[in-house]
């Protein structure tokens, strides 16, 4: 069983149904009504709905700081630079992170991809 996945409307659509094929859990921010949502918005909404955040998106790491220097709460947040993976490494590291961490783990951090 893996963590659910709450992914930033900056990801490629690949690596969601790469995820899927492998049957992690993923919610999109377009298919839960947050496509245009701020990232405070999305952060708010994944930690309501117990997911960690997948991002490529450089402010959401700023946002993350600013939660967690505030003591504010949230599921957790993966990030890895747009250029820095491909796909199937996302998708891969993803995986091996969502099926290996409890939601403990997770809470409150940042994990930067690629492993």
């Amino acid at each position: 069983m893996s963590l659910p996945l709450y992914m930033d409307h900056h990801v490629r659509s690949a690596v969601t149904k790469g995820l899927r094929r492998r049957g992690i859990d993923v919610l999109t921010a377009f298919e839960d009504g947050h496509a245009d949502a701020l990232d405070e918005e999305l952060l708010t909404r994944a930690t309501q709905l117990g997911r960690v955040v997948f991002t490529q998106d450089d402010d959401f790491l700023a946002l993350a700081d600013q939660w967690q220097s505030a003591g504010r709460h949230f599921a957790g947040v993966v990030y890895v630079h747009q250029l820095r993976a491909t796909v199937g490494q996302i998708v891969t590291d993803l995986q091996l992170v969502l099926e290996t961490s409890t939601p403990a783990e997770l809470c409150d951090l940042v994990l930067f991809l690629p492993l």
